[in-house]
């Protein structure tokens, strides 16, 4: 254990691996998986861990969401002989504008080729990440559910070492309720940061090493998305339906989006820019709006919602990707800023940086042979 550690640190339980990687999203398990297909292919031992601190992985994630598969196509080439839950192709793209009565259906000669989704797929992100994670834990890498992580290690030349996770069994107050238990220290040669959009621990890290020096702002969208279950009828599998105008002002960044999976199932959502100047706007009042609307109320006025949530989304694009690389630890996937805004996708950016961030720490360990924490 580093001798820089302070008392409280050194009574914790401590574990030690080659590879930390914070988050079990789509970077995340990019990341672990293709590490350990590689270091297995090459007869080496690389012991990998992710921390997600969701009850399972893909209980803490929610996207609309329609897929770019290439990314995929390059990480598990047979993703389809292995049972992979991408089963609904796009048929259709509709792009409406909306005012408060009417619909404009914009002719497909007129849809931008970003909003065009032909080869790509309807999913449950939930899902994917959940026969993602199995993929990886089959392969060899240790997925600690339920932990999260609180505050980062650093040695004394302020190389990070690894990571805390949450004491578990506090009082609102801090003090130990029955049963505490200490959060564990793991240390690890590499660490990779894959919290999703405004990580607690990249926000700390982008101030300690100055990381948006030199670079725009990001800019930051909230996305709600409900889930709903309609009747046969009014079920259309695979039409991919987006909207701008109404209900928003024209002052306001953002539109709606409506994908039909396959059972009956239809994602329905609104994207606001965060970056609104009227103080009365309410991003959850416009989401009760939009469903009003004559085009969107038509595909749910007798179904059933079943779900719901919200989450951050930054769309400042590639201009605004942060340097990845820094004393032996790494931003992937939305901590570092890759979902491609104009194109609505991101899961295919987050695993190719996953992607990209295994082949330079492979590069790494077998070249530079660091063994110390």
């Amino acid at each position: 254990m580093n001798d820089t550690l302070s008392n409280t640190q050194q009574s914790r339980e401590t574990i030690e691996c080659d590879v930390l990687i914070v988050g079990a999203g789509p970077a995340g398990l990019s990341a672990a998986l293709k590490l350990k297909l590689q270091a297995n292919d090459a007869g080496k031992e690389l012991s990998i861990i992710v921390l997600d601190k969701g009850a399972e992985p893909g209980s803490h994630i929610l996207s609309g969401a329609v897929m770019d598969p290439r990314a995929l196509n390059e990480l598990i080439p047979d993703w389809q002989e292995r049972g992979a839950p991408i089963k609904q192709p796009v048929t259709q793209d509709k792009l409406l504008l909306l005012t408060n009565e009417k619909c404009i259906n914009l002719p497909d000669a007129l849809i931008p080729d970003n909003f065009r989704n032909h080869g790509n797929f309807i999913v449950s992100l939930g899902n994917l990440i959940k026969w993602l994670a199995g993929q990886a834990e089959t392969s060899g890498v240790d997925i600690y559910a339920g932990f999260s992580a609180t505050e980062i290690l650093y040695d004394q030349d302020t190389n990070i070492i690894g990571v805390v996770t949450g004491d578990m069994g506090r009082h609102r107050d801090g003090s130990k309720k029955e049963g505490f238990q200490s959060g564990i220290e793991i240390l690890a040669k590499y660490t990779i940061f894959a919290e999703g959009a405004r990580g607690s621990l990249a926000k700390e890290l982008i101030k300690k090493f100055h990381l948006d020096t030199g670079k725009a702002p990001q800019s930051f969208s909230i996305g709600i998305k409900e889930l709903w279950e309609v009747p046969s009828d009014q079920s259309h599998p695979g039409l991919v339906i987006h909207t701008t105008g109404w209900p928003l002002d024209k002052e306001s960044f953002g539109g709606g989006f409506l994908y039909h999976l396959n059972d009956n199932k239809i994602a329905l959502g609104l994207v606001v820019g965060l970056d609104y100047s009227n103080p009365w706007l309410s991003p959850f009042q416009e989401m009760q709006r939009l469903k009003t609307h004559p085009s969107i109320r038509k595909y749910i006025d007798r179904g059933k919602r079943i779900g719901y949530g919200a989450r951050a989304i930054n769309n400042g694009g590639l201009r605004l990707c942060l340097i990845p690389v820094y004393l032996v630890g790494l931003l992937i996937g939305c901590n570092a800023g890759t979902l491609n805004a104009s194109r609505i996708k991101g899961i295919h950016t987050a695993i190719k940086s996953g992607m990209i961030a295994a082949d330079a720490i492979l590069m790494l360990c077998w070249t530079t042979g660091k063994t110390t924490y």
